[in-house]
Order: C-alpha cells, then sequence, then structure tokens
C-alpha cells in the first residue's frame, strides 16, 4: 500500500472537501465514510468503494481494483469532518438512482408506484442525524422505501451516514421532489400525514400497509403540499404537558406501528 503523509496530497483534499461539502460530493459522484465497520457493511452490500485511507493495521479484505492508503492517525483526524474519528476513511460512488436534482427519473415512480408494503416520507427533516437514525429504523423494521424531500438533509452528509449505522447501504432511498409526490399519489398511492392536531385518528386505530407515512419537521410540520396530498392525517398520543416528539422518535414510533401488525 502507498503511504500518504501530507495534507496537501490530491487524495487527502479529494477527501476533505468530500466530508466539508455537498456541492463537491454532487460534482465529483463520491461521498466519505469512516471506520472500518461501515466498509465492511458497504462491500458486503455491494456499494462502490472507490478508495480506502487507513491509519488501521488490520484492513477488511478489498477486491483488487479498489484503492488503498496507509496513513498516520493525525492525518486521518485532520480530514475527517467528523468528531471522534475512527482510523478508516473511504470514499464510494453515489447510486445514480439518488441522483436527481428535479426528483427521480420516470421508471422509478413507476417501480415505486407498483411496490406494496409501508413506506416512508421525510418532508423537510434537515437535521442529518435525524434522517440518517430514520433510515437505520426503516431498515431494522423492514420499511420497503425511505423518500426525501422538501430540502431534507443531505443523504451523504458524513453526520447522516454516520447515524444511518451501515443501513444507507441496504435500505432503498429516494429523492422525489413534490410533482413526483403527486404523480405517485395520482396512481392512486395513499398518504398518511402525521401532525399533532386533535381530532385526528390514533395512530394504534389506522392501517399503514401499502401507504406512504408522511413526516415533517420538527420546526414546521408537514410543508401544504404534502399534507394536502395526504389521505387521512394521524398522530402520536403524548402526555398533554409535552410539546412534541423529536423526528427521530416519532418516525420510529409510527413505524414500528405501522409493522407491528403484519
Amino acid at each position: 500500500m502507498e503511504n500518504i503523509t501530507s495534507r496537501r496530497n490530491p487524495l487527502a483534499v479529494h477527501f476533505k472537501k468530500l466530508g466539508a461539502s455537498s456541492a463537491y460530493r454532487r460534482e465529483s459522484g463520491e461521498f466519505l465514510c469512516d471506520g472500518m465497520k461501515l466498509l465492511e457493511d458497504a462491500v458486503r452490500s455491494g456499494a462502490e468503494v472507490t478508495a480506502v485511507l487507513t491509519a488501521s493495521k488490520t484492513l477488511f479484505p478489498l477486491s483488487g481494483g479498489v484503492r488503498v492508503y496507509c496513513t498516520g492517525r493525525e492525518l486521518i483526524e485532520s480530514l475527517s469532518p467528523l468528531k471522534n474519528a475512527q482510523d478508516t476513511l473511504f470514499s464510494c460512488r453515489i447510486p445514480t438512482v439518488h441522483v436527481a436534482a428535479d426528483g427521480i427519473a420516470e421508471k422509478y415512480v413507476d417501480v415505486f408506484a407498483k411496490k406494496s408494503g409501508t413506506h416512508i416520507l421525510l418532508d423537510g427533516v434537515q437535521d442529518p442525524g435525524n434522517v440518517g437514525t430514520i433510515i437505520r429504523t426503516a431498515n431494522a423494521f423492514g420499511i420497503k422505501s425511505v423518500l426525501l424531500t422538501g430540502g431534507c438533509a443531505d443523504l451523504y452528509n458524513p453526520k447522516t451516514i454516520r447515524a444511518s449505522m451501515g443501513a444507507l447501504f441496504r435500505q432503498s432511498v429516494y429523492h422525489m421532489s413534490l410533482p413526483d409526490i403527486v404523480r405517485l399519489r395520482d396512481k392512486g398511492v395513499r398518504f398518511i400525514g402525521a401532525a399533532l392536531r386533535e381530532g385526528c385518528r390514533s395512530i394504534s386505530d389506522v392501517d399503514f400497509n401499502d401507504s406512504i407515512i408522511s413526516v415533517g419537521s420538527e420546526g414546521s410540520g408537514l410543508s401544504e403540499g404534502v399534507m394536502a396530498l395526504c389521505n387521512e392525517i394521524v398522530t402520536i398520543p403524548i402526555a398533554p404537558e409535552c410539546e412534541s416528539l423529536n423526528a427521530a422518535a416519532a418516525a420510529a414510533v409510527i413505524m414500528w406501528e405501522a409493522v407491528r401488525s403484519y
């Protein structure tokens, strides 16, 4: 393995930019991950790993086409955008299905509309930790797809990736514009919105199968555009003195309720 010691090395510069800039990630078509466990998940899930930089003496077996470089702990810490950096950084190719500034392609709308089961739509959830945690929870509960719309946190923000704990490589995730979502509604897909409103049905009284559960941001809730598409609005019963739940916690409660009767 080639040894890299300088922050000015082209790969070091590339990794630094991948961790810091969503625009650079889109331009390069790659994203940055950290940790040997995440690398194992990426390889086992068939992700396209493009380069590895490690301070570890033990490396997970990789295919012959992956570039692997060794370095010291100090350089890893300077390049990682996260606190408590691990010993390994690596880059992956962004899947084509996730690249669509103006919504997903026609064929993906058609494919999605034919899927049965439960899906979850995140509408303007801007905290990357929440988005990653929801993806992780969706994968754990067997949710078919996670949809992102309305200015959600970058799917490939390092904080999103770490919070997903490898689920990002296994879970179906789609970016969708509002017109894409409207097209799904027009194809007969059922939408259920979650909101704190009086008079709404409790989540324990609703059949979520073959539907899209829509969850908004903590600050604003569901946008008017998504709310207007919902066939039904439901609520999570909470103590009167409690104002609301964290978006990831609310999504977890609803997803569990949705799948527990399957």
